[in-house]
This record gives C-alpha cells, sequence and structure tokens, in this order.
C-alpha cells in the first residue's frame, strides 16, 4: 500500500509539473529525445550493450539449462527461433550487426 501511495504522489507531483512547463517545454523535450535517440555514437553504443546482453543471456542460459522450469525453457526457444528467420532485429529497429 505504502509503494501505491508513493506512485500516486509521484504521478500526481509530474503531472502538475509538467502542465506548469506546457507543450512547448515537452516538444522541446521530445525534440531533444530525438536527436539523442539518433546520434551514431549512441546507436553504437546501444547496439553493442544488446549484442553482450545476448550473449550473456545465452551463456547464463547454457549455464543453468536443465535447472530452469520447462515453461521458461519453452519460452526462451521460441523467442530465439523468432528471432532467428531472416533478420536479426530487435524490438527497438536495431540490428545486430
Amino acid at each position: 500500500m505504502r509503494y501505491r501511495l508513493t506512485f500516486l504522489a509521484g504521478l500526481a507531483l509530474g503531472y502538475v509539473l509538467g502542465t506548469k512547463a506546457g507543450r512547448e517545454r515537452y516538444e522541446q523535450l521530445k525534440k531533444s529525445a530525438r536527436q539523442i535517440a539518433q546520434n551514431p555514437a549512441v546507436r553504437n553504443t546501444a547496439e553493442t550493450a544488446a549484442q553482450q546482453g545476448r550473449v550473456y543471456a545465452g551463456k547464463a542460459f547454457h549455464t543453468v539449462g536443465d535447472r530452469i522450469p520447462e515453461s521458461v525453457a519453452h519460452r526462451v526457444r521460441s523467442l530465439r527461433e523468432r528471432n532467428g528467420h531472416g533478420t536479426r532485429e530487435d524490438d527497438w529497429g536495431t540490428s545486430n550487426t
């Protein structure tokens, strides 16, 4: 209950501050976020981090292999098969190159 109240208080505070800042500030923040996301250095770093995450996840999966529940193993296999067909893109639109 305590966390729910904290969340609601944060939500209310964010709403109040957001409405005071106005639409212009929102558009300015949105434009800045888009520029950062389109920066080649940021995109390369994100792709490298995603690739390393997949490598470490694969190692962890092989390490714990038979100790994980079958439902989890099935989900991992289905995700691997889904990403294995054709292009290797993740949900963010970045390639695995």
